[in-house]
């Protein structure tokens, strides 16, 4: 069990009608930034039982949406609820159904005498949006896996951005803000214990920025606020000589070298390459795990981990095989090793901590790097490395070959989070850069929280952060970049009349 001081207050979810997305940044910083164990005090696996691993990951979002009441903010998926007419919107049903079916799935499987592991991942919009809808069923059912010491060892939760912004086009000053906000409002809902045991991280699309700089940013927030490891794309990395993985199924070392020659580092783990949502929704990561077998590191002989995530509820296929492939995999396993021998399940940090505690340690894990970033390095040494030597390699690289880009890769890569979306970006970088303009300067010369614990500044960051959420450009042109334009224009007079002269 982690433990607190007892000075920690309770916090609000809801202040003055908005998400608490801020104010007790200290607070916050104070519970995540600990090197206690989470999951190795209460784990019922033991590795030298172990041949192989694997984990699964649910991917849940909805954004946040200007077309509620006279354009007020709601949720997306009150909008389906509303407008069961329009698109696939006769899905709101079983979608709220998904966002809460873990909190029975557990629970069950643990009664029935099995070993069940989910790893969930929820933005921010959609946990508010909950709460804006009043779904309190659904969030006292997360709470249940979340909060009762029953069913903890088998849940853990992914922080991730708290309005679904792709990491490698977010403006660099708010990619920490959006990394704390998420911890603020976790916290909010399932309490400060729950928020120190969150150590890894889902980046939303899985992209993975390739700009060393924004990399290193990215890497440098995360450890910040806490994390140990992230998820990440199998082809979004590469060897540091520029080779595709050749030991996929272990933890890595992400290296991420800004244009400065600075070096920091972080834990990763791989999700494979394939058709993430029909994977997790058929249990495949079960059946991969099950023709693996031990592999050294360092010098200890591990289970390799095959890891996995996936829309929690989107398509067919998740919505109605996943409940019964779910339940007869871990079924199937208690079958063939009492469920905690052999192949298992297992969450993301209960695996590290295990392996950690045979001996590994992340010295001794694979390195990787952002793919193309050898293209980089190769030109750019270490005794010359800085900002210009490195954007005079970029600007060559795309001379030489037109598909070179700083853009970042995800699992969404036949799409693009940039090019045709001048008409959000742009906007979107104009309003970061003057809520900065307007607000790092009371930072400066302020307490932080005598700033970011009013209304006002949480407005306005609530503004800037939505207007980065990434479904305002994955729709194409229309409605979606209309609601973007909006909350741009609101974001842009809020500041105005707040900084008004």
């Amino acid at each position: 069990m982690l433990s607190f001081p007892t000075t920690l207050t309770t916090l609000p979810e809801i202040i003055d009608g908005l998400p608490n997305i801020s104010g007790w940044e200290t607070e916050v910083l104070s519970v995540v930034n600990h090197d206690k164990s989470v999951f190795l005090p209460t784990t019922n696996i033991r590795l030298e039982d172990v041949n192989a691993v694997f984990a699964i990951a649910l991917h849940m979002h909805q954004p946040t949406i200007p077309a509620g009441h006279d354009g007020a903010f709601i949720s997306n998926l009150q909008y389906m609820f509303e407008h069961p007419n329009e698109g696939d919107n006769h899905n709101a049903g079983p979608f709220a159904y998904c966002y809460s079916r873990m909190g029975d799935f557990i629970p069950e499987l643990v009664n029935q005498g099995c070993n069940p592991r989910v790893m969930l991942d929820y933005s921010g919009n959609l946990l508010w949006g909950l709460r804006q809808m009043g779904r309190s069923d659904v969030l006292d059912n997360l709470k249940r896996i979340t909060c009762d010491r029953t069913y903890q060892p088998y849940v853990e939760w992914l922080g991730t951005m708290w309005s679904h912004a792709v990491i490698p086009s977010t403006p660099i000053p708010d990619i920490k803000l959006h990394i704390i906000a998420w911890q603020h409002y976790f916290a909010a809902i399932f309490g400060w214990e729950a928020l120190a045991r969150v150590k890894g991280f889902s980046p939303p699309e899985m992209h993975l920025p390739n700009h060393p700089d924004t990399l290193f940013e990215f890497v440098k927030a995360l450890k910040e606020c806490g994390y140990r490891w992230l998820l990440v794309q199998e082809h979004s990395v590469e060897t540091i000589s520029g080779q595709s993985l050749t030991h996929k199924h272990l933890p890595h070392r992400l290296i991420a070298r800004n244009s400065q020659g600075e070096t920091i580092s972080i834990t990763a783990l791989i999700k494979t390459q394939g058709s993430d949502t029909k994977l997790v929704a058929q249990m495949q990561p079960y059946y991969e795990a099950k023709t693996l077998s031990k592999q050294q590191v360092g010098n200890a002989f591990v289970p390799p981990i095959v890891s996995q995530i996936g829309d929690g509820e989107n398509g067919g296929v998740m919505m109605n095989e996943f409940p019964s492939a779910f339940n007869q995999a871990w079924r199937d396993m208690v079958q063939h090793g009492g469920g905690k021998s052999n192949v298992v399940g297992v969450c993301g940090t209960e695996y590290l901590e295990l392996i950690e505690a045979a001996g590994c340690k992340p010295e001794d894990y694979p390195t990787c790097q952002p793919v193309g970033q050898h293209h980089i390095w190769e030109r750019v040494t270490l005794d010359n490395c800085q900002p210009e030597a490195v954007e005079i390699a970029i600007k060559e690289l795309k001379q030489i070959n037109p598909n070179f880009h700083m853009d970042g890769a995800s699992w969404t890569n036949h799409i693009s989070w940039i090019e045709g979306y001048e008409n959000v970006l742009t906007p979107m970088y104009k309003l970061s850069s003057l809520f900065h303009q307007k607000v790092d300067p009371l930072l400066q010369i302020n307490s932080a929280e005598s700033v970011t614990r009013q209304s006002h500044y949480r407005s306005l960051l609530l503004h800037n952060l939505l207007l980065q959420t990434s479904c305002f450009r994955y729709w194409g042109q229309g409605a979606w970049t209309d609601y973007a334009r909006d909350i741009y224009q609101r974001g842009e007079n809020l500041l105005l009349s707040t900084f008004r002269g």
